[in-house]
């Protein structure tokens, strides 16, 4: 694993998922010949029979594009008098339910839901924070507060800022105002400069200086930031990543961690992410649900991809080992193929 993380020589010239959100590397498309008023039919026959057809809610929801379902939510609701969503918590339960709510929210508001449900109740989910504000670019953070603003009447940083405290809470706090630097270009005298002053609030020095590396990596765009990662492997002979792990603890350090990997690909970090959600005692669906919808239009194959890379199996064998029912049935059908 460490040796796929220290491993920069690709690194300058491969795209970013943090500044590029295209959908031509996602494994739903839009379905040709889409017909809403169809799938409401089929939806409701699926639900108002005697048991739920699942089978049908499976292959209608994961065939169309976000955008198609938000048709078909406007087109149900029209038909039945009763939104799809409440239709399908009604019919439907557990992990399944989930998968299939997520489907039809859009992406924005899905994510506001994770935000919303990682800082309520006792105590934080600060993992899911961590995920969530590393690997979304400005736009889609930009989108997510809007979303939350709407469905909250709360901006999003003030409800922040009740939950997280420490170094963590200004790191938290930077990424989730969506104000990444996104220029293309990259200044290599800034990289060495940026570099050099890393290295010196962290390894060279006598305790660290957290707030240098919070203020460098939450700022700079991530062209630079690659060609700081290059600059300091050159100065200390570590990875920047080694140093954070060796320097820091707690959240702080996973979150500074997260940004890093997400700078060097946010696919394999989701990869990751994916991997270890189905190992250990049981499987953690929650991850696997918000992973695989969320990024089933936008980077799916490149997330096989680096799974594959990473841990020498396929994505879709361990789904389908670790899965099961409807629930699992969906999300190979979101994982597309086995590779």
């Amino acid at each position: 694993m460490a040796n796929v993380w220290g491993d920069l020589d690709l690194l300058l010239d491969s795209p970013s998922s943090l500044t590029v959100t295209s959908t031509a590397r996602g494994t739903i498309k839009e379905k040709a010949g889409f017909k809403a008023a169809e799938d409401v039919v089929a939806l409701r026959k699926a639900i108002e029979g005697i048991g739920t057809t699942e089978k049908t809610l499976v292959e209608v929801l994961t065939g169309r594009s976000n955008a198609q379902r938000q048709l078909i939510c406007k087109a149900y609701q029209e038909a039945a008098n009763r939104t799809l969503v409440d239709d399908l918590k009604g019919d439907t339960h557990g992990d399944f339910e989930d998968l299939l709510v997520a489907l039809v929210t859009p992406p924005a508001l899905f994510d506001c839901h994770e935000v919303i449900g990682a800082i309520k109740g006792p105590g934080t989910t600060e993992e899911t924070l961590t995920e969530i504000f590393a690997s979304r670019s400005n736009k889609q953070i930009k989108a997510l507060s809007d979303a939350y603003l709407a469905e909250t009447g709360r901006s999003m940083t003030h409800d922040l800022k009740s939950e997280v405290s420490g170094d963590y809470a200004t790191t938290l706090l930077i990424l989730a105002e969506g104000k990444r630097d996104e220029s293309t270009n990259v200044d290599p005298a800034k990289a060495k400069a940026d570099a050099k002053a890393l290295y010196e609030a962290g390894e060279k020095k006598w305790g660290t200086d957290e707030s240098k590396f919070i203020d460098i990596l939450c700022h700079r765009s991530v062209p630079q930031l690659r060609q700081t990662l290059v600059e300091y492997k050159a100065l200390s002979n570590k990875t920047l990543q080694e140093s954070i792990e060796r320097e820091m603890s707690g959240t702080l350090e996973d979150l500074l961690v997260a940004i890093v990997k997400c700078v060097k690909s946010v696919p394999a970090y989701l990869a990751e992410r994916l991997f270890k959600s189905t190992k250990g005692v049981g499987t953690t669906e929650s991850i696997l649900t918000r992973i695989m919808v969320g990024r089933s239009e936008m980077d799916m194959l490149d997330i096989r991809a680096e799974f594959k890379k990473l841990f020498g199996c396929s994505l879709y064998s361990t789904i389908k080992s670790e899965t099961a029912g409807s629930y699992g049935q969906a999300l190979l059908k979101l994982c597309g193929e086995d590779d």
